[in-house]
């Protein structure tokens, strides 16, 4: 009888136990926000309400902009803090997004790993390679989650051309993937003086448009090769708006070469209309993510002819349409991140490497072989 009694008790601890673990799972990641400079901002507070996340402290040391968000989103200036410490002393965040410079990302994770508290930056994930293995010796040390967000990881088509082309060899053995990222330029677009005065500065954005836009590209390369290298970067860059953007090249083409596919990148401040897309050349056929939502085939038929699939995509489902709510999901080991994920940390330390290549390929006007 009394085995029978300690065994029950065993059982109504565990399901106590499971009960509350559920309820923690349940409950909304704290998270803070590090700088209001950087407008993907926005999207963090759009998230906010549907409920994975919660704000709980913000940092931004301007505090007209700090009221114009304010304003706008109806929360309370006393969520928002001078200083990172002063943040965490006063609301304990589980976890903290950057949306200042990317320069600041590494100053972001020197404060926050320490304290266990885990980390997303928007892309890139550091201005230079140097930042980047600091980074990441900060992550692994303190055994926090560093993710990196890119607007095209919430793209369908991202996902299902990666399907149709990787998982299910629709079109072939991939010969060639073509990537073009871009708009108008910064000024032209009228982003705010906030964010122009950083997104402009070779120093705070680590480059012009080859980092700005040229990182998506390269971010879902690493993806589609499994995160192998490319054996060659070579780059051209060039500056055609020195009026709008006078420290920085706003024109790039990216030229990857792995052992059986070359890839095209162009990032670029110059494109009339803006654009995010990619095609994906194989043996037999061709996707063609064109935008968020529609995707087509096309598989080969005779010498110019072919056959046209056309899909229009349903937004993923959660947690797998809201980078906060994927990085809720993380977090709280709801979601295993694979290491060559379009957000996780080792895709990401490929991409700044590519993207130191690609700067030294420009400067010097010739091929860079990766070791």
């Amino acid at each position: 009888m009394k085995m029978k009694l300690a065994q029950l008790f065993i059982i109504l601890i565990s399901i106590f136990s499971m009960n509350a673990n559920a309820q923690e799972n349940k409950a909304p990641l704290k998270v803070g926000v590090i700088g209001l400079t950087h407008t993907h901002v926005h999207w963090i507070f759009g998230s906010e309400p549907r409920g994975e996340i919660e704000i709980v402290g913000i940092v931004e040391p301007n505090t007209e902009l700090a009221k114009q968000y304010a304003e706008q989103y109806k929360f309370s200036l006393q969520k928002v803090y001078p200083t990172m410490q002063e943040m965490f002393d006063a609301v304990k965040p589980e976890a903290v997004t950057a949306f200042g410079t990317i320069y600041e990302h590494l100053e972001v994770v020197e404060a926050a790993a320490p304290l266990g508290i885990h980390v997303m930056v928007e892309k890139p994930l550091a201005v230079s390679r140097k930042h980047a293995l600091r980074m990441q010796e900060l992550a692994e040390k303190h055994k926090i989650h560093l993710l990196t967000n890119y607007e095209t990881t919430w793209y369908p088509t991202t996902h299902k051309a990666y399907e149709l082309a990787k998982e299910e060899n629709t079109i072939g053995g991939i010969r060639k993937i073509m990537v073009h990222d871009g708009h108008k330029g910064p000024k032209r677009i009228g982003v705010n003086e906030e964010f122009l005065e950083w997104l402009t500065d070779p120093v705070q954005n680590g480059g012009g448009a080859e980092i700005d836009f040229g990182c998506y590209g390269v971010n879902i390369l690493t993806w589609f090769m499994d995160g192998k290298r490319p054996n060659s970067v070579t780059a051209i860059t060039q500056q055609l708006q020195p009026d709008n953007n006078p420290k920085v090249n706003d024109e790039s083409i990216i030229l990857l070469q792995y052992d059986s596919t070359v890839a095209v990148i162009q990032g670029s401040w110059n494109w009339p209309i803006g654009r995010k897309d990619m095609e994906i050349y194989g043996t037999e056929g061709v996707v063609y993510a064109d935008n968020r939502n529609t995707l087509r085939v096309r598989i080969s038929k005779g010498y110019d002819g072919f056959d046209e699939q056309v899909m229009k995509l349903e937004e993923r489902t959660t947690p797998y349409d809201d980078p906060f709510a994927l990085f809720a999901a993380v977090v709280k080991n709801e979601v295993v991140l694979e290491e060559y994920d379009l957000n996780a940390l080792g895709n990401n330390m490929i991409v700044v490497e590519i993207l130191d290549a690609v700067k030294k390929s420009a400067e010097q006007n010739k091929t860079i072989f990766l070791k």
